[in-house]
């Protein structure tokens, strides 16, 4: 049901009252600004802390204190088997089956390990196909995954711009390209939410297209999990990969995650970089020659679990399994479109700002991105000075990110105040 928006105060508050997320903002500390709370659209970039982050984190201290080595088997949680723990929520918010996903390392060195076996070009398919202007960490994995290879980025590396005097690709466009290279493209890769506009590429669409080109298709997630929905599984992606520190709230550095489609599982001995912890677990620590992968995703791990991280992580997918991703994802489609509403009430003619995120609910997660078309550093420094967090990227973009979990209508109104006085 599409709700007929006001621009007051009693409004925003009326919103706040009905909603039925609302208690979990209290479940977060609020950083200040000058004394008060403050209006924190950074969740982009590094989400809040749980307040239940301390109590799991201590437990794993207080274990370690109390058994020492033991604690891998007789802790409260213990280590040996702590990846198992996340299955069942990061299946939930990205679409899969448990045995598809885990928590393992960083981002970018998942995205090595997943191009590892599943960027394997020849003589006549070589090329990976992404979009220009992709987060810097991909883009310089792609680059030397390309020269790992023996290639030269320049011949190997696809990359897709927008139409002129547009910001975001058409999807449209994408598979027109993915066709018409169909013949080279080894790997056809995106990010699932583009980290500076916020357009979040449709996934179905581009996974049939790549494979049907005959090429694997993945994603990097790190603007999307957590954020928007995700079918990978029914969507029959091969692999993605994302961070835990944005919008899953699991600490900055945070543990990272990967997913691999079942019917991989199912090569014959898949090309991987192999480590001890994705060994089969019963005979881990024989410590004999011929590594034998666990089922699944787990096998691609290489490295045992870092447990407080990972504790850290557990306390955030707690509260998205009680809040649940679909009810997280309904209040997100309201609250930035509240604050949509709000910016282009202000300045319907665009004459200050732009925004430059799609502005269908579907083409986009929380994150609105605005182009300001004059004094944009100004302004970002007005908007931190009144305790407002949100981002700042060159050139010209303020990038705004009301979370469900801890964001309110208020907040989008108050905000909305304060910006139109800086101009």
């Amino acid at each position: 049901m599409k709700i007929a928006f006001e621009n007051n105060l009693r409004f925003a508050k009326t919103l706040d009252r009905s909603d039925h997320l609302q208690s979990y903002r209290s479940k977060f500390f609020i950083p200040e600004i000058n004394g008060k709370k403050s209006i924190y659209f950074s969740g982009n970039s590094l989400g809040l802390q749980p307040k239940t982050t301390g109590k799991f984190i201590n437990q794993e201290l207080a274990d370690w204190a109390k058994l020492g080595v033991e604690g891998h088997e007789h802790a409260e949680r213990p280590w040996l088997y702590y990846h198992k723990l996340s299955k069942k929520i990061l299946a939930e918010i990205v679409g899969a089956k448990p045995t598809e996903v885990v928590a393992m390392n960083q981002l970018t060195v998942n995205l090595h390990l997943m191009m590892v076996t599943f960027y394997r070009p020849n003589s006549s398919r070589y090329k990976i196909l992404t979009e220009a202007g992709a987060f810097s960490s991909d883009q310089y994995a792609f680059e030397s995954q390309i020269k790992f290879h023996g290639l030269n980025a320049e011949d190997a590396l696809i990359e897709l711009k927008p139409r002129e005097n547009e910001f975001t690709l058409r999807t449209e466009d994408i598979l027109t390209a993915i066709e018409e290279n169909a013949n080279e493209i080894a790997l056809v890769i995106f990010g699932g939410v583009q980290y500076y506009t916020g357009q979040f590429f449709d996934l179905k669409k581009i996974t049939e297209a790549g494979q049907k080109a005959g090429a694997v298709v993945g994603f990097d997630l790190a603007h999307a999990v957590g954020n928007v929905d995700l079918h990978l599984h029914h969507h029959n992606v091969d692999f993605a990969v994302w961070c835990s520190y944005k919008y899953l709230n699991s600490g900055p550095g945070g543990i990272a995650g990967v997913f691999v489609h079942e019917r991989n599982f199912k090569q014959t001995d898949p090309l991987r970089f192999a480590g001890w912890w994705g060994h089969q677990e019963s005979a881990r620590f024989e410590m004999k020659k011929g590594f034998k992968p666990m089922d699944g995703a787990d096998g691609w791990q290489v490295s045992n679990v870092p447990v407080l991280q990972a504790a850290a992580h557990l306390a955030s997918l707690e509260i998205f399994h009680a809040a649940g991703m679909k009810a997280l994802r309904n209040k997100s489609i309201v609250l930035t479109g509240y604050l949509e509403f709000l910016l282009k009430e202000n300045d319907p003619l665009e004459k200050y700002y732009k925004i430059i995120t799609p502005s269908g609910a579907a083409d986009r997660g929380c994150q609105l991105s605005l182009y300001i078309k004059r004094n944009g550093q100004k302004i970002f420094t007005g908007l931190t000075k009144k305790g407002i967090s949100l981002d700042w990227r060159e050139p010209n973009v303020i990038r705004l990110a009301p979370v469900p979990l801890y964001n309110t209508f208020e907040e989008v109104y108050r905000f909305m105040e304060i910006f139109k006085s800086l101009f």
